[in-house]
């Protein structure tokens, strides 16, 4: 049976709202309008990315054994891809290097009731009409409203997977209902910490501050953490301070420091619990696509390992 972009919804999570084209494709988005408006009044590279599919996904529970739907991109980054989820397993995978700007994706399935997750691309912009699905599905069910804020790694540049993003590894574990306003390049900037109307997180996550390291000053990131305790008050926050990179070593003094100076300040909230970055990830160039962004083997790393951090501080 074909489903209405109306059904659509209700099994497609990672989006704060959607809009429907002239043509018929669902798109859903992350960021709020005016948020949008900053990006591309700011900067054409975060502008580009804040339409992305980051961390969107299809997940319910069904005895379907064919899926298929029509997609459309509009705007591809890195190609990494689709990628069909059967009980926790990978079952089907399609690189984006391989698709067309356009066409059909079909999925066969096995026999009896499983758990679905389709992952979309998470550095490219998809949209999606005439899913089918030959047998009755119930949306999956989530725990915690959560806003996970980041740059490229948090986005999901890197693994050149969509479903081994460390976003992604993670949250098969927290199945968290989570909206990932991950976007690469990104910084610590006040000018898109803003009341989001009809959304309000029961947690936040924030992994950030790897781009900036060289500035003069902490003033960025005071006036983030000010903003933040001013537009989402006592919420829970879980800052992760920058994981290690190796690709400026003569500049590696700088960056620790810098990354010192992220814990003290966030820390001095009683909201914020910070998770030492440094402890997720091996410091090895092999853990790395380019001794900045986790590879497929960093992210696992980088996931478990903050899971086990979140189970440790409590934050879940």
């Amino acid at each position: 049976m074909k489903i209405s972009n109306e059904q659509l919804r209700s099994i497609y999570f990672g989006a704060l709202r959607f809009e429907e084209t002239e043509d018929g494709y669902l798109q859903a988005f992350q960021y709020t309008e005016s948020q949008m408006d900053y990006f591309r009044n700011a900067f054409e590279f975060w502008y580009d990315r804040c339409f992305a599919t980051t961390a969107k996904t299809f997940e319910f529970t069904t005895k379907a054994t064919k899926i298929s739907f029509d997609y459309k991109f509009i705007w591809k980054g890195s190609e990494d891809s689709v990628e069909l989820f059967v009980d926790g397993m990978a079952t089907k995978i399609y690189y984006v290097k391989d698709m067309g700007e356009a066409g059909t994706l079909s999925f066969e399935l096995a026999e009896g009731e499983k758990n679905v997750i389709i992952y979309l691309p998470a550095d490219a912009t998809v949209l999606v009409r005439d899913f089918e699905i030959n047998d009755v599905f119930t949306p999956a069910k989530k725990g915690k409203k959560v806003l996970w804020i980041g740059d490229s790694i948090t986005q999901g540049y890197g693994p050149l997977r969509s479903a081994q993003t460390y976003v992604s590894i993670a949250n098969r574990i927290l199945n968290y209902d989570i909206v990932n306003q991950g976007i690469g390049g990104y910084i610590y900037d006040k000018n898109t910490m803003v009341p989001m109307e009809g959304y309000r997180p029961d947690k936040i996550i924030i992994a950030m501050g790897t781009n900036q390291f060289w500035s003069p000053t902490m003033d960025a990131v005071e006036e983030y953490y000010k903003s933040l305790k001013e537009v989402y008050g006592d919420t829970p926050v879980l800052c992760i301070s920058p994981i290690w990179r190796g690709d400026r070593p003569e500049e590696y003094g700088m960056f620790e420091t810098f990354c010192a100076n992220v814990k003290k300040i966030a820390g001095q909230y009683s909201n914020v619990t910070v998770i030492d970055g440094f402890t997720l990830v091996p410091h090895l160039p092999e853990y790395y696509l380019d001794n900045l962004h986790p590879n497929v083997l960093g992210t696992e790393h980088y996931a478990r390992n903050l899971v086990a951090a979140i189970e440790k501080v409590k934050f879940r």
